[in-house]
C-alpha cells in the first residue's frame, strides 16, 4: 500500500515537526478505527500493513527525520508531567506496559458504550530505546518495580500520588484502589503476552484476541471506573511494539550485519557501526538515556533460537508510539 499523495507532500515539502504531526495522526486514524471481535486479528493485520507504508517512508527516502524524533515529537513520559499540572482535583495515571496504538479502538469503544467522556485520543513518542526501564526513570522512578505496593517515594515527577505496580487479574487491581486523591497505576499486561507469544508463531492474531478479551470486560471496565470516579483519568504506555513475525526477512550481508548487531533484539547499547547501507537499516540515536544503536524499519533475520514475532526497541511507528487516552466517568 502506497502513501496518499497529499500525505507524501507533506512529508517531503514541510518542516520536521510538521512532517511528524502528519505521520502521527496519520498513524493513529488507521489505528482507532472500531473494530469487532470477530474480525479484529485480520483487520489488524491490514492496519499494521497500512502503517506499514509510513515505516517504509521513514526507513528509505525519510530516514533522517528520525534524528529529530526525539526533539519535535512531545515524550510520553513529558505528556502526564504536563498533564499532572492541570489543576483537577483529583486525578490518575494508568500505565498499560506495552500497549500499542492497534489497541486503541478497544479503549475508545469501551470507554462510549460505558458512559465515559473522551476528553482526548492521541499519541506520543516513546523513550528511545522504547523499553520499560528508561520510562521508568524517565517519570523518576529507579525500575517499574518502584512503584510496588505505594513504594514511588519523593522523587518522581507525579507528585503527590499513591502509587501500584502488579501483574494481576483485573477484579483485583480493582480491590487495591483506595481513596486517596492521586493515583500512579502500572499494570504489566499486555508487555507480558507480549513476551509470552514472540516465540508462538504469529504472534500478533494471538495478542490482538486477547486484547479485544481483556479490554472489552466487564472486570477491566470495573477497574477503570473505580479509577477514574472522582478523579480525572489518563490511559497510557511506556512503549509499544513491532509485530516483527510479519515484517520481510533480511538476507545476505544486510541480514548478517543486524544479526552481529543486534542478536534477536532491536537495540544495542553504545555507540558502534550502523553499517555501508544506502538507506540504512540501522541508526545511532543519542538520547538522554545514553548512545544506542536501533534497528530501522521492519525487518527480521535469522538468529539463534529464531527471531521473536513480537518485540520492542527499535525504530517503527507502532514500537515507539504510546497512545494517550483521557477520560471522565
Amino acid at each position: 500500500m502506497g502513501l496518499d499523495a497529499n500525505i507524501l507532500n507533506s512529508l517531503t515539502k514541510e518542516s520536521a515537526a510538521e512532517a511528524w504531526r502528519v505521520i502521527i495522526d496519520s498513524a493513529v486514524e488507521i489505528a482507532s478505527k472500531p473494530l469487532a471481535a470477530g474480525n479484529a486479528p485480520s483487520e489488524v493485520v491490514k492496519r499494521d500493513r497500512a502503517i506499514g507504508a509510513l515505516d517504509h517512508f521513514l526507513a528509505t527516502s525519510g530516514w533522517d527525520l528520525w534524528s529529530s524524533f526525539g526533539d519535535v515529537v512531545e515524550r510520553t513520559s513529558d505528556r502526564p508531567v504536563r498533564w499532572w499540572k492541570e489543576p483537577y482535583s483529583a486525578k490518575a495515571v494508568l500505565i498499560l506496559d506495552g500497549l500499542s496504538l492497534r489497541e486503541l479502538p478497544w479503549l475508545m469503544q469501551g470507554a462510549k458504550e460505558r458512559g465515559f467522556a473522551l476528553h482526548e485520543v492521541g499519541a506520543n513518542a516513546s523513550e528511545l530505546p522504547g523499553e520499560t526501564n528508561e520510562f521508568a526513570r524517565a517519570l523518576g522512578f529507579t525500575s517499574r518495580s518502584q512503584l510496588q505496593n505505594n513504594g514511588g517515594g519523593l522523587a518522581h515527577k507525579l507528585q503527590p500520588a499513591h502509587t501500584e505496580c502488579v501483574d494481576m487479574p483485573w477484579k483485583d487491581c480493582e480491590g487495591l484502589i483506595n481513596s486517596t486523591p492521586n493515583w500512579v497505576f502500572w499494570h504489566h499486561w499486555p508487555d507480558s503476552k507480549v513476551h509470552d507469544g514472540a516465540g508462538a508463531g504469529q504472534g500478533l492474531e494471538i495478542l490482538t484476541r486477547d486484547a479485544a478479551q481483556q479490554l472489552s470486560s466487564d472486570d477491566f471496565w470495573a477497574f477503570v471506573e473505580r479509577l477514574a470516579t472522582g478523579r480525572r483519568l489518563v490511559i497510557t504506555s511506556d512503549h509499544g511494539y513491532a509485530a516483527s513475525g510479519h515484517f520481510p526477512d533480511a538476507d545476505g550481508e544486510v541480514g548478517q550485519f543486524l544479526k552481529k548487531t543486534f542478536s534477536s533484539g532491536r537495540s544495542a547499547s553504545g555507540s558502534g557501526d550502523t553499517g555501508p547501507f544506502v538507506p540504512p537499516v540501522a541508526l545511532q540515536i543519542n538520547s538522554p538515556h545514553g548512545a544506542h544503536l536501533m534497528a530501522l524499519g521492519r525487518w527480521k533475520w535469522r538468529s539463534q533460537g529464531g527471531y521473536p514475532t513480537l518485540t520492542h526497541g527499535g525504530l517503527s511507528l507502532l514500537e515507539v508510539l504510546s497512545p494517550f487516552v483521557e477520560v471522565t466517568k
